[in-house]
């Protein structure tokens, strides 16, 4: 195979390709087992099979409401109906009861319930994962982990603003004197909070800075709940 095809290669691209496919017929005469997770290009591996099944639910579940929803404005087609009843099989619900309207909305209710529910398990899932990867980065890369973490700039967002005009703006907000009219509320809460000692003084030296910086680089410190904080 190799002398067939290699010395014909035009490019790196196919000449990677021809070794790849050499490598895998070779692999399969010896009966080698073969891990194919570094050359896997789809991103659905990535999706876990209960959350793909929660989403389809979901789906479903829409779209029955949708019929559901249709069948109680009036619409009689045969599909339409047909689906209806296939909402309440198993039950005794009939589509000639006289209170059918209102099964239909009770029906619509609980699927909307459990869409929600669906969703919020999935979202609690996202948050968790979320939480689980950036702890694991904390430990091995901090400074992906910071730089993940920022704002992403918007491109197109327009010219930065002039400085003269920013600074005048910030000075006319924070400078200038300002008589507030303030409400009876205010001397309550100044009464409430009369009796309140007031905290000491915080002063951070550069000893303090560099002694949390040396304890952060050998012993990773987290909160309370084991996620991390920043501030």
């Amino acid at each position: 195979m190799l002398v067939t095809y290699l010395e014909a290669s035009q490019d790196l691209c196919e000449t990677d390709s021809i070794l790849f496919g050499a490598a895998l017929a070779v692999c399969r005469i010896i009966g080698a087992k073969l891990s194919t997770a570094g050359r896997a290009t789809g991103q659905s591996s990535a999706i876990p099979a209960w959350r793909i099944r929660i989403e389809e639910r979901i789906a479903k579940a829409r779209a029955l409401i949708g019929r559901l929803i249709c069948f109680r404005s009036g619409n009689t087609r045969p599909r339409i109906v047909r689906t209806v009843r296939m909402a309440f099989a198993g039950t005794n619900v009939s589509l000639s009861q006289t209170d059918i309207m209102q099964k239909l909305t009770e029906r619509i209710d609980d699927l909307k319930q459990r869409i929600a529910a669906w969703g919020k398990q999935i979202r609690r899932y996202t948050e968790s994962s979320t939480w689980f990867n950036q702890n694991r980065l904390f430990q091995s890369d901090q400074k992906r982990l910071y730089k993940s973490l920022e704002r992403p700039t918007e491109s197109g967002a327009g010219p930065a603003p002039n400085q003269a005009d920013t600074v005048a703006f910030r000075r006319s907000l924070w400078s200038e004197p300002v008589n507030h009219n303030e409400g009876l509320w205010t001397e309550v809460v100044t009464s409430q909070c009369a009796g309140i000692t007031p905290m000491e003084p915080v002063i951070i030296t550069p000893d303090d800075v560099a002694e949390t910086v040396r304890r952060a680089r050998t012993g990773k410190v987290r909160g309370l709940t084991g996620c991390i904080t920043t501030g």
